[in-house]
């Protein structure tokens, strides 16, 4: 008879297993692109918030990168999401970030400040890319062969890297946005319309990182 430790020896090589596979699967595209040298994977991070900016990340991850664990930002816990952030920064090839401000965002509306925000991370790249794998979006304006996947961020392992790098990011800077503006409890909702986040803007009105445009009916 298998001892209880035996037992949780076994469960866990067949979760390693399990994930194993799933990051695998996760590489379809990438190996799908594999004759092209740089494969980039774009996503973003707060098109949806009342508050804050748009973040987009561009990551180009060594050929044979299988990092485990890695998926859909928002699949995960926020503990999961800064260890891979640290994981990822240590094995990608080169990894770039752009930002749009909130007055960028009212400025040219949430999806051409996300386009821009994306043009912005590519061109922060130290290594040209080849071809970006992005989700869901065709990127206007960038001379690169773009292959835009539907759910990217759950189905290529590039996509996935670049959509943690992005919110961590743009976490990160809310937590500084908190700091200065603590009323609004941004570290808690990262800006997003929230019940108390809207009870706040309407009693103490818009602070400097509000999206006018998308708050004028509050």
């Amino acid at each position: 008879m298998s001892t209880a430790s035996e037992e949780r020896t076994a469960r866990k090589a067949l979760k390693l297993e399990q994930e194993k596979n799933r990051i695998e699967q996760m590489c379809t595209y990438e190996k799908e692109y594999s004759t092209f040298a740089n494969i980039c994977g774009i996503d973003e991070a707060g098109r949806g918030p009342l508050a804050g900016p748009v973040v987009a990340a561009a990551v180009i991850l060594p050929k044979d990168s299988r990092i485990l664990y890695v998926n859909d930002s928002k699949k995960l816990s926020e503990k999961k999401r800064e260890e891979l952030f640290e994981v990822i920064q240590r094995e990608a090839v080169s990894i770039g970030v752009g930002i749009a401000s909130p007055q960028r965002i009212d400025e040219i509306n949430i999806l051409q400040a996300t386009y821009e925000a994306m043009r912005t991370a590519i061109n922060n790249l130290d290594v040209k890319p080849d071809i970006l794998l992005n989700d869901a979006v065709t990127i206007p304006m960038v001379d690169i062969k773009q292959v835009p996947i539907i759910k990217g961020d759950a189905k290529s392992l590039s996509i996935a890297s670049a959509s943690i790098i992005a919110k961590v990011t743009r976490d990160h800077l809310m937590y500084k946005y908190d700091e200065m503006y603590p009323e609004y409890g941004f570290a808690k909702h990262k800006g997003y319309g929230t019940k108390v986040h809207m009870e706040a803007i309407r009693e103490f009105g818009p602070c400097p990182i509000h999206r006018r445009t998308f708050i004028k009916n509050i």
